[in-house]
């Protein structure tokens, strides 16, 4: 059971073991690109390749579709980025179900682990194999597999890796539980911490914070959702910043443009932010000497001001 890209390497991984694969559920096919297009789901591709059985419920809790998991007697529902399995639906197996998950838990309990432990600045995180219980994220541990975070990492990086770990990661699962030595561990609830889904408001950059948790921020969510600000009324997508040396010439407003020759390098709390890769509203994606170039942003204007032309925001 899974739905986008990062599902994809586990179904592959399955798809060329000794296990047998009888179905494959995932989403229903979404519209996308500028035609508008009905596209099936990463993993609705990778099965169809494979012949498998697809299901494409709107609901988890249809009792069709109950049915017709329980008519195929499986051993084990594998899960991996999905939706929130009913308590019916995931106690129906005989080994029950398990899930993989983009963190060390309990930590970063919850829809987006990869982009809260990047935003926190985190130097380690990794994949955990649990057995799905009715509270969400909690279940039993059964293996967990340590990953570096790099400096240069970013959402886009992370989870890449993180998903090709998966599939590998997911058979030492399945052979752990085969051979009948999985001693699963409780979860310590105190160690817990949430990782919630972004949302657009969530991805608003506030540069009043110090410059290395802005750019962390930045990178935890670049380029998707993709943190932004706003510059003479148009949105602005910021896909990579850097640290940057601060001029002392006082405490401007956060998100003042600094005089620096040849950068754009932004005000943040008694630090500065050089903005490397951007995405103006309406132009294509550049780096910082293009945007310098193209709007010429004068030292003093101010990132993150939306009044004066929020009318046209509509």
């Amino acid at each position: 059971m899974g739905t986008p890209e990062f599902a994809r390497p586990p179904l592959v991984c399955l798809c060329q073991s000794k296990h047998e694969l009888l179905a494959v559920v995932t989403g229903r096919d979404k519209k996308a690109g500028r035609g508008q297009m009905l596209l099936p789901t990463p993993c609705r591709q990778e099965a169809e390749k494979h012949g498998l059985s697809v299901l494409t419920p709107d609901s988890l809790d249809d009792e069709q579709l109950f049915r017709e998991l329980e008519a195929l007697k499986p051993d084990l529902f594998v899960v991996a980025a999905f939706r929130v399995l009913p308590e019916k639906l995931f106690a129906l197996p005989r080994l029950g179900s398990i899930n993989i998950h983009a963190s060390l838990l309990p930590r970063y309990r919850g829809a987006a682990p990869i982009n809260w432990a990047l935003i926190n600045g985190d130097k380690e995180t990794g994949l955990t194999s649990f057995f799905l219980k009715k509270k969400v994220d909690c279940g039993e541990i059964i293996l967990q597999e340590k990953v570096p975070i790099y400096d240069e990492d970013n959402f886009d990086s992370l989870y890449e890796r993180l998903s090709k770990l998966a599939g590998p990661f997911l058979l030492k699962t399945l052979e752990v539980i085969e051979q009948g030595a999985c001693q699963p561990l409780l979860q310590d609830n105190v160690l817990a911490t949430r990782a919630p889904k972004i949302t657009p408001f969530d991805a608003l950059i506030d540069f009043g914070f110090p410059a290395e948790r802005v750019r962390n921020f930045i990178r935890g969510l670049s380029t998707r959702p993709g943190a932004y600000s706003f510059f003479r009324g148009l949105k602005i997508k910021i896909f990579a910043a850097a640290v940057a040396p601060y001029p002392e010439n006082g405490q401007l407003r956060p998100g003042t443009v600094l005089p620096v020759r040849k950068k754009l390098v932004l005000q943040c709390d008694n630090s500065a932010v050089e903005i490397l890769r951007l995405l103006p509203e309406g132009k294509k994606e550049m780096d910082g000497l293009s945007f310098i170039n193209g709007f010429k942003p004068k030292p003093g204007e101010v990132f993150g001001e939306i009044e004066k032309n929020s009318e046209k925001q509509k």
